[in-house]
């Protein structure tokens, strides 16, 4: 009974790493659509947006099974509850970049705004906010999960940086102020990426010490 009850928590985890990969894929392929100005990328992340769905429906199912089947000890009860949680952030990074993907297919009607300077960086430091959370989740790294939670400012900087620019540009020329304020929506989406990135982190924090992290700030090293 024991053996298989650590079967059941090795698939759970196993599950929501690659349920999390898709994740991290979907906003890597959704902020490319954009950069690149491919249809093609933005429709795959649309299309792929179902299995995320479904690996959630998946997912939440093995909770509620052990959750009424076992009878959890302190720590595996916490990595259930955390899989729970991670696993509502990881489908909600999966439907912010569809709407990354959307706002793609959008703007590409449109005459291009450049130059793209910190939507990139920011692209750039939520994805690895969202890689660096599942790493922490892998290997029960809190140190690596703080970090996460210390980078949600540096975002949130590029995000307004991001606003700042787009907005100038809005003013100084009509013509763009349609794929300029698709491009405001998108950063608003990768701010809430990492956003979700951050409540894995403070998920990983809870699991591995038992130290619920949510609304305090971390420490600084």
């Amino acid at each position: 009974m024991e053996r298989h009850f650590e079967q059941e928590l090795g698939e759970l985890k196993e599950r929501l790493l690659w349920m999390g990969s898709l994740a991290e894929r979907a906003v890597h392929q959704s902020v490319q659509s954009v950069l690149e100005s491919s249809e093609a990328l933005a429709h795959r992340v649309v299309e792929e947006e179902l299995a995320i769905n479904q690996m959630q429906m998946e997912i939440d199912d093995r909770v509620l099974q052990m959750l009424a089947l076992q009878q959890l000890m302190a720590s595996d009860l916490r990595f259930v509850l955390a899989a729970s949680r991670i696993n509502a952030d990881l489908e909600r990074i999966g439907d912010q970049a569809v709407n990354i993907a959307q706002s793609a297919l959008r703007v590409v009607q449109h005459p291009r705004v450049r130059p793209y300077i910190d939507l990139p960086r920011m692209s750039l430091a939520a994805e690895s906010m969202v890689r660096d959370s599942l790493n922490a989740l892998v290997n029960k790294d809190t140190d690596l999960a703080h970090s996460v939670m210390l980078r949600d400012d540096q975002v949130d900087h590029l995000r307004d940086q991001v606003f700042r620019e787009l907005l100038t540009y809005m003013m100084e020329n009509s013509s763009v102020v349609f794929p300029a304020f698709e491009l405001i929506l998108v950063a608003k989406n990768l701010e809430r990426i990492a956003d979700h990135a951050t409540n894995i982190a403070e998920d990983v924090i809870y699991m591995v010490v038992g130290h619920d992290v949510r609304h305090h700030a971390p420490e600084q090293a």
